[in-house]
């Protein structure tokens, strides 16, 4: 078993190499320049994470974190950056409309590619004590919706010409859609934070955190990484651009029904906390832990302790009256 688990934590960060390395030779055949090849050199950082992985984890994940997830991306993006903006100019200067069309296609596979790597390498990487198989899956279905939906965005929106001629605007589409690639090497949003209640601070928010802590990091990544910010983009894009097609219309409708669904969720599970808080009192007095992470007595400070000690305990039998009868 330990020698199939090294083999995928090697082979998955070989195949992460592999595709960066493409990314750079592309670049240097599009710029004509060797100078390019120095970008192989970010792999470095991925070879030297692969062997403190083998030798402190034995090739196994960490907690809530992927680091070789994080460390492909740093050497790939770059590389789709340069070719992002290197077709810009082409599209600008209006170069043979071969080269543009071959060029195009070659952008697209590598987006393509990336996102599916991202994808198998997470499912073949070596999961970690604090990940279920289970919770594995869940983060792998979560991530498919992901990548359909950022490469939805950038082929969408730079395709556009108008678009595509705004030097600025493609730095902005290519900048959000970098920020979205931050989500994949997390796993917060199918992993429960075991937060703490105590007796002197039981508030709405804490509650939350407390029983649902992985709903709030996916309602955080799809409202600040990923739909918050693409909505963003596409209002502008329409009213300040005049940039409007049907397909650019319908993803923002949806973005902004997820937008929508993910406020409503929150708003739900914070009713929820703040009517479980109205039962707190009630629950501690008669034993009943009304959150699944709250600590027992043993945790409380040695006050509120001695308190609770004194307000369980029994009245002792010989305080207590004696029917007439059994004197």
């Amino acid at each position: 078993m330990e020698l199939l688990v090294l083999l995928n934590a090697l082979v998955t960060r070989l195949l992460f190499v592999l595709h960066s390395l493409i990314g750079v030779w592309r670049v240097t055949e599009v710029k004509k320049e060797p100078k390019y090849w120095l970008l192989a050199l970010l792999n470095l950082l991925l070879c030297l994470e692969t062997g403190l992985t083998l030798k402190f984890k034995q090739g196994r994940g960490y907690k809530w974190f992927s680091p070789a997830i994080f460390l492909y991306l740093i050497s790939t993006v770059p590389s789709l950056w340069l070719l992002e903006t290197h077709r810009e100019t082409q599209a600008r200067d209006l170069v043979s409309q071969l080269s543009t069309v071959g060029e195009t296609a070659w952008i697209l596979g590598l987006h393509q590619t990336f996102l599916l790597l991202l994808i198998i390498g997470r499912w073949l990487l070596p999961i970690g004590g604090e990940i279920t198989r289970d919770q594995l899956s869940q983060l792998l279905l979560m991530f498919v919706g992901t990548a359909a939906d950022i490469l939805e965005f950038t082929s969408e929106t730079l395709e556009v010409e108008n678009v595509r001629h705004n030097h600025a605007l493609v730095y902005a589409i290519l900048c959000l859609w970098t920020w979205s690639m931050l989500q994949f090497p997390l796993d917060l949003a199918v992993q429960h934070i075991g937060y703490k209640l105590s007796v002197s601070s039981t508030r709405v928010p804490i509650l939350l955190l407390c029983r649902h802590s992985a709903d709030l990091w996916n309602i955080g990544i799809s409202l600040f990484i990923q739909d918050g910010p693409f909505l963003v983009l596409r209002l502008i894009l329409m009213s300040y651009f005049k940039v409007i097609n049907q397909m650019l219309v319908f993803f923002t409708a949806k973005n902004i029904l997820v937008v929508m669904l993910q406020l409503y969720r929150l708003i739900v599970l914070s009713l929820d906390c703040r009517a479980s808080l109205q039962y707190l009192p009630s629950s501690r007095i008669e034993g009943v832990s009304c959150c699944p992470c709250e600590p027992n007595d043993t945790t409380l400070p040695p006050r509120d302790r001695d308190t609770d000690m004194r307000e369980c305990t029994a009245i002792p039998l010989e305080d207590s009256p004696v029917p007439s009868e059994y004197q």
